[in-house]
């Protein structure tokens, strides 16, 4: 299959695969825990294989210092006074320090790098997420995460514009948004921004095995 790349380098971006989003005991902006429960089971199958080929995985965290930093959005402010939206308790998600801002502990080894400097949708905003790719000769990202109609789908429109292949994989991905946003957002990805296929596709693409980390 043509990615657009003459040699696919491939790297996992893991995006809030966090307790503030599926660890329905903590979570300030959950998923449904039947989501959480497919999304936790599907990327810890997806990453057990990249790692066993090479691949790294690269965890993408949200974390703000203080509620300052997230009502510095105009349109999040709405969310926080809107009792019926899903995203109402935006303005204590993902405080530093809270048990939130932590990985899925089953999704985490060792030695899976973690960016936790993410503040919006777009992974690469104040991150230094393209410098870790650009250092490890990545060309290629594997899309993991939640929610699919914002933060994927946001990393994926910025990694296009960044001229990296993208792969979003949808069975990775999920949102707190219900079914219907999911699918719009997986519409808009596969139309302009990226390829998307689910796990076992992506586990049968020779030209990923073995790309990963640059010596």
């Amino acid at each position: 299959m043509n990615f657009g790349v003459d040699q696919i380098k491939a790297a996992v971006v893991a995006i809030d695969l966090h307790r503030g989003h599926l660890d329905m005991s903590v979570a300030t902006m959950p998923t449904t825990p039947d989501v959480a429960k497919t999304v936790i089971a599907a990327n810890k199958r997806l990453f057990d294989w990249c790692r066993s080929v090479g691949i790294p995985v690269i965890h993408q965290v949200t974390s703000y210092r203080d509620e300052a930093e997230i009502r510095a959005n105009p349109f999040w402010r709405t969310r926080a006074e809107d009792p019926k939206a899903t995203r109402k308790n935006v303005m204590r998600h993902n405080i530093m320090g809270g048990p939130g801002c932590t990985v899925m502990p089953e999704l985490l080894d060792p030695s899976d790098f973690i960016v936790n400097t993410k503040k919006r949708y777009d992974c690469f905003l104040g991150t230094d997420l393209d410098f870790v790719l650009r250092s490890h000769g990545v060309n290629t990202l594997l899309i993991t995460g939640v929610n699919t109609n914002s933060c994927v789908l946001a990393t994926t429109t910025a990694a296009n514009v960044r001229d990296y292949s993208v792969i979003v994989a949808e069975d990775c991905v999920d949102s707190m948004d219900g079914p219907e946003l999911h699918a719009a957002g997986l519409a808009c990805i596969r139309t302009a921004f990226g390829f998307v296929m689910d796990t076992d596709a992506v586990m049968q693409l020779d030209g990923l095995k073995g790309a990963g980390r640059a010596a």
